[in-house]
């Protein structure tokens, strides 16, 4: 039995193929490792990934101590001055675009790169720049920077390439300085208030503008720095930005939305100061004042984003798209 056994034994290892001999002058040791891989523990990637995280968060929170006066008067800035409230809307927009990659994220080892000394550099000179000339964005923007500069630094350029749109969105968030906002409003609302009198010449009111006064035959309406329409501009395009992220794949396609929110924002501003000029002619001077005035900021809005699905609408129909060809396999 047990030589039977054997014997059996000894014709099945006979008629066993010899394994193949490895080519290319690669030992047999090589060979083995190649066909098969040492599994990596699920743990593993994760323990990589912890001094890299800790660090990262180490730095992050060291920056917020060091900016905190900052982002505590931008924070009040956005409070207090409408025409920035959306960036309230920034930071938690920011860390979903930035959950959103979690999956791209897990499989990347963070390798800390050099490169992000220069943001790092851009943000302390900015800083100083910012301090030494009292000027509130370039010490807000310094923040960002700071922010970008750990990513590269501590996580490494892999994650950076990842988190890039999360981290530039942020400076949405930051307020333009005033001398900018003067220079770019009243032109604003120089176009305004002539769109405006050409919508009212052709409804058959009378209507003169004298600079960015509009005057009526019982009236003047004021176009003022809060209606030229900077303030719809501003939340335009970071909903456009928004909008754009979430319901185009296009880059192409992207940036004309983005883009298309400016014109948009400023023939929509021109819509409301004539609708307050209709108002006013038939109503009096009290329909250009309080809560009729809101409610028509909030209406022409409304009739902004209309105009902004409309057009992403358009483009999905008529937009030129790339046909898959099937590719033919010679049998």
């Amino acid at each position: 039995m047990f030589w039977g056994a054997s014997s059996g034994a000894r014709r099945e290892l006979r008629t066993e193929p010899a394994p193949e001999e490895p080519s290319d002058g690669m030992s047999q040791a090589e060979a083995t490792h190649t066909e098969a891989p040492t599994p990596v523990a699920p743990g593993t990637a994760l323990r990589a990934r912890r001094p890299a995280l800790a660090g990262f968060l180490a730095t992050l929170v060291l920056a917020l101590l060091l900016y905190a006066p900052i982002l505590y008067h931008m924070v009040l800035h956005w409070h207090y001055v409408q025409d920035y409230s959306h960036g309230f809307l920034i930071v938690p927009l920011a860390l979903y675009f930035a959950y959103e990659r979690r999956r791209a994220l897990a499989r990347i080892t963070p390798l800390g790169s050099w490169w992000g000394l220069l943001p790092l550099a851009l943000g302390a000179l900015t800083l100083a720049v910012g301090r030494l000339g009292g000027e509130l964005m370039n010490m807000r923007a310094s923040f960002v920077l700071t922010v970008i500069g750990l990513v590269l630094l501590v996580l490494g350029r892999q994650i950076f390439r990842v988190l890039a749109f999360p981290l530039l969105f942020l400076f949405l968030m930051v307020p333009l300085p005033q001398s900018l906002v003067n220079v770019v409003a009243f032109p604003l609302q120089l176009v305004a208030a002539d769109l405006a009198v050409d919508v009212l010449h052709e409804l058959g009111i009378p209507a003169l503008r004298e600079g960015n006064i509009i005057h009526l035959a019982t009236a003047q309406l004021f176009v003022a720095e809060a209606c030229s329409g900077l303030r719809s501009l501003m939340a335009l395009i970071t909903l456009g930005i928004v909008f754009a992220y979430f319901f185009r794949k296009s880059l192409a396609e992207r940036i004309v939305i983005v883009l298309s929110a400016i014109p948009i924002a400023i023939l929509v501003n021109s819509f409301r100061v004539a609708l307050t000029g209709v108002l006013t002619h038939r109503f009096g001077q009290a329909a250009a004042d309080g809560v009729i005035h809101t409610t028509e900021g909030v209406f022409t809005f409304a009739i902004a984003f209309v105009l902004l699905l409309a057009e992403a609408w358009l483009l999905r129909r008529f937009w030129p798209r790339r046909r898959l060809v099937p590719i033919r396999r010679e049998t």
